[in-house]
């Protein structure tokens, strides 16, 4: 059963971001005094009392510079507004009322609801909510007066900033909703981040998964500002995908708002299952490519490697000449790669041309294989006769004046990442070529070839 929608419309700057992160109780969208910040539909479910329903982030409508992008802002709204039951219609207070705010109510107005399951059909207008924002004190209440000429009633006077009024509106829109069938949403089975540098075709990946325009793609670098949570159904399973904007060089972050994007991709990764990093194929691997795959390695993160773009590779003077070949293969392609981002060895490749959505579905299957491989539990017994095995070779252990390395028993303490606790005489001779050879070895006698495995040493005592 789908969640019903409640979707934030205004023009830009009035408070739709402050809105949804004060009514989800977190900071989920990016809050900036800049216009424009906001551009994809930033969503997350709100629950009161077993009550659910999905909140969605809009961006601005109206006055952004760059045609192109505002269209593509506009088609994201519009999208927003037909999926939603509800639309809060959101004016800024101290501003008064607007043309863009006219502007905004006749498009609402003008909106025909179809049936559908998570639907109720009780006339054919979207029901719409007013919300005065920016009203700090209540001094500032009777100027909202003027907005009942948009034509949605009165409006209720809050601030998003200060939560005033927050448990009034969430009261008016489960009022709304009370006709509308909802249930607890399904948990993920997996989370999905996508990071990579800007214009590797992140949006057009996440699309190509979701089989719609979820995300706006556009040629402009740095489109994508926030980290968009997507859920989508694939053989009955709820999957959350997670694009991140375009990540760059420290050294060239023009702002806050890259800063903040830049530090929500990185979070992405932190809570993901599984990473997908996104590779150019028509550039060589740069300098960012390899600064977050080694953030990927430190966190423990399973990852794909994802090469997109792969059919104007195979024509890319640049991809060639970085694979060291007069014409790039796959094969030459993956030995590239091995040289470059060493820390991901362990991480399967896979090619891609999210345009065409070619190969897009076999690597939300293989996602799925290394999810399962990172949640492995392996049994005591069977992970300690692989440690019989190791003992045996004992290559890259190194005898020290404190003695040589030796290892008792091991047991299994955490999933994603796999996490194994070695009890040892002294931690301290378990130097990293050994504990490399171990984890090399690990991966190769279990069914954890393509995870990161956390490898730690405790003394045994006697």
């Amino acid at each position: 059963m789908a969640l019903p929608v409640v979707a934030i419309i205004g023009r830009p700057n009035v408070g739709k971001s402050s809105l949804l992160n004060a009514l989800a109780g977190e900071r989920i969208s990016i809050v900036e005094p800049t216009a424009g910040v906001t551009r994809d539909r930033v969503s997350t479910i709100i629950e009161r009392d077993d009550k659910y329903f999905e909140l969605i982030d809009t961006g601005g409508y109206g006055l952004l510079d760059n045609e192109q992008l505002r269209d593509h802002i506009e088609q994201q709204i519009s999208q927003a507004i037909e999926s939603a039951n509800l639309a809060i219609f959101m004016v800024d207070i101290r501003d008064g009322l607007m043309p863009l705010d006219k502007e905004i109510a006749r498009l609402l107005r003008k909106v025909v609801r179809p049936c559908s399951p998570s639907r109720a059909c009780r006339g054919d207008e979207l029901d719409v909510i007013g919300v005065a924002n920016k009203a700090d004190t209540a001094r500032m209440f009777p100027t909202a007066g003027e907005f009942t000429r948009l034509g949605f009633g009165e409006f209720l006077c809050i601030s998003a900033k200060n939560n005033l009024n927050k448990a009034v509106l969430l009261d008016k829109i489960f009022d709304k909703l009370v006709d509308v069938e909802s249930a607890r949403p399904a948990e993920p089975v997996m989370k999905l981040a996508i990071v990579g540098k800007r214009n590797a075709g992140k949006s057009t990946l996440v699309n190509a998964m979701v089989g719609s325009e979820r995300v706006i793609v556009s040629e402009t670098p740095g489109t994508t500002r926030d980290a968009v949570d997507v859920r989508f159904e694939k053989d009955g399973k709820t999957i959350i995908v997670i694009d991140t904007a375009g990540i760059r060089k420290k050294s060239k972050i023009a702002n806050s708002i890259e800063f903040y994007g830049y530090v929500r991709a990185t979070n992405s990764i932190q809570r993901a299952d599984v990473v997908l990093l996104l590779i150019d194929a028509t550039v060589p691997v740069s300098q960012v490519d390899k600064k977050i795959a080694k953030c990927i390695t430190e966190e423990y993160k399973s990852c794909i490697i994802v090469v997109n773009k792969w059919d104007l590779a195979l024509v890319s003077a640049k991809a060639r000449a970085a694979a060291g070949k007069d014409a790039a293969t796959t094969g030459d392609y993956e030995q590239y790669l091995t040289k470059v981002l060493t820390g991901l060895r362990y991480a399967p490749i896979a090619f891609t041309t999210a345009t065409d959505s070619k190969n897009v579905q076999s690597v939300l299957d293989l996602a799925a294989e290394i999810f399962k491989q990172t949640t492995t539990q392996i049994p005591t017994v069977k992970l300690n006769k692989v440690f019989e095995i190791i003992k045996q070779e004992k290559v890259g252990a190194a005898k020290h004046k404190k003695g040589f390395p030796k290892i008792y028993y091991a047991t299994q303490i955490a999933v994603n990442p796999i996490t194994i606790l070695m009890f040892v005489n002294k931690p301290e001779l378990f130097e990293e070529n050994y504990r490399r050879f171990i984890i090399g070895r690990l991966r190769e006698l279990l069914p954890i070839q393509e995870v990161p495995i956390r490898l730690l040493a405790r003394p045994h005592r006697k």
